[in-house]
């Protein structure tokens, strides 16, 4: 009698502990919503059982649908663990080893790709230039459909950037050139692959490739982080870098069955989990959050931004999926685990803009280095307040205090310093959970 009582006292316990954590990660996540900040789906399952599974925002701003935990988002770089999988599924049918020279899967190679490996491109070390960082490529050949080969050609004749595996760089044309090779060494497109040797087996009814002329029930809409309707992008083109869809519940279920050995061997689960370089092993990242070992992926594409965590030894897993542009995803999947983890997690605080006078906006001008070669500017227009960062489209910034402005467009918050005599001499751009100090450097 004393045993069962002492377990149902455990037992309502943990219970009361877990309405605690929802309630308190719902309250964070709902502030990030009230601020026009994230639009989407959040799940988080510790020991199979949901903590959090909910939806918040529109699905579809036009037909005012809601989002829901059964809404397909469109994953972009969580797609790359998928493609670092099904290599290893390659290996263990004997159709090629991660040690192969990328000229025996792929003979197109230049002369300068000898010394590039199949590990080096899911690690992100063979040195070759990533099509996504080609000038103004988004803005000008997000439309045109091309294969994969036609992709790794856009810099196939380039110089690499440095010696395989020398450094880490991360690189969308090696995950697309993988996707190639899976395509060769199958005889399948990458999509039928997958849907054969993955999301089948694994159950997994709610993901696929996200091609663009295929119906596909529940889709979110993609969206920027000021409403407006995510610029339209070919899925042909991030491919096995970034082209796959699901939902929340089926990408817990994926983790489970990578973990448990289900997709891959445990010793091939081990290389994917394997800081290399910067942290990154095959299509995952290792990580520590209030120092618990997570391991996990995110994406960014056109109108989404997502995010997915696992901690192993915890047994807890954090997806969050965003139908809408910026960096909340990101941050929010981060901050959830570190609640869980004990760290004490507040909900956003309220930001009102307030009007300040043009000589108030004019004083805070200037431009200030974040790190070397990355420069804030900051500018006035009118009656508003503007920044951009190198080599970023420019922002406006909105006042909540004289020296207080912040943006609802990427989820930032900047606040300026001042010397004894009121001269501004640098910032601190608040992003992401990060302090990043900024010198003002000139005008």
């Amino acid at each position: 009698m004393i045993l069962r009582s002492t377990i149902v006292a455990l037992c309502t316990a943990a219970a009361l502990l877990a309405q605690d954590y929802s309630a308190k990660a719902q309250a964070y996540v709902e502030s990030w919503v009230r601020d026009g900040q994230f639009s989407g789906a959040v799940l988080v399952m510790k020991d199979g059982q949901p903590l959090v599974r909910k939806g918040y925002g529109l699905a579809n701003r036009e037909w005012n649908i809601p989002n829901a935990p059964d809404t397909k988002f469109r994953l972009g770089s969580i797609t790359k663990q998928f493609t670092a999988a099904a290599i290893l599924q390659l290996a263990e049918q004997g159709k090629l080893s991660i040690d192969d020279p990328v000229s025996k899967h792929y003979p197109e190679s230049p002369a300068a790709w000898e010394k590039i490996t199949i590990h080096h491109l899911l690690n992100h070390t063979s040195g070759i230039p990533s099509y996504t960082a080609i000038p103004d490529f988004f803005q000008k050949q997000s439309m045109i459909r091309r294969s994969p080969a036609e992709i790794v050609k856009l810099t196939q004749d380039k110089p690499l950037e440095f010696d395989p595996g020398a450094k880490y760089a991360y690189n969308n044309t090696g995950y697309v050139l993988l996707g190639h090779i899976i395509e060769r060494l199958s005889g399948q497109s990458y999509d039928a692959y997958l849907r054969k040797h993955v999301l089948d087996p694994l159950g997994l009814k709610d993901s696929g490739y996200d091609w663009n002329t295929t119906v596909i029930p529940r889709r979110a809409s993609g969206y920027n982080p000021d409403g407006a309707i995510a610029p339209y992008l070919d899925m042909s083109l991030p491919h096995a870098a970034g082209s796959l869809y699901a939902t929340i519940d089926d990408l817990a279920k994926w983790m489970h069955a990578l973990e448990s050995g289900k997709v891959v061997s445990k010793d091939h689960y081990a290389k994917m989990t394997t800081a290399y370089r910067n942290n990154y092993g095959y299509g995952l990242m290792m990580t520590k959050i209030e120092n618990h070992d997570v391991i996990g992926h995110g994406g960014g594409i056109n109108g989404f931004n997502t995010s997915l965590l696992r901690a192993p030894a915890d047994n807890l897993t954090v997806a969050v999926l965003a139908n809408q542009a910026g960096p909340a995803a990101d941050t929010i999947a981060r901050e959830l685990a570190a609640m869980y983890f004990g760290k004490d997690v507040k909900p956003r605080a309220l930001m009102t803009e307030i009007k300040l006078p043009a000589e108030k906006l004019d004083s805070v001008a200037g431009q200030y280095e974040l790190r070397p070669g990355f420069v804030l500017k900051v500018w006035r227009e009118g009656d508003q307040l503007m920044t951009q960062a190198t080599g970023q489209g420019k922002l406006p910034l909105q006042a909540s205090a004289e020296d207080r402005f912040f943006s609802r467009m990427v989820g930032a918050e900047i606040v300026f310093q001042r010397d004894a005599a009121g001269n501004v001499t640098s910032l601190v751009l608040h992003q992401g959970g990060r302090q990043i100090p900024g010198k003002r450097i000139g005008d």
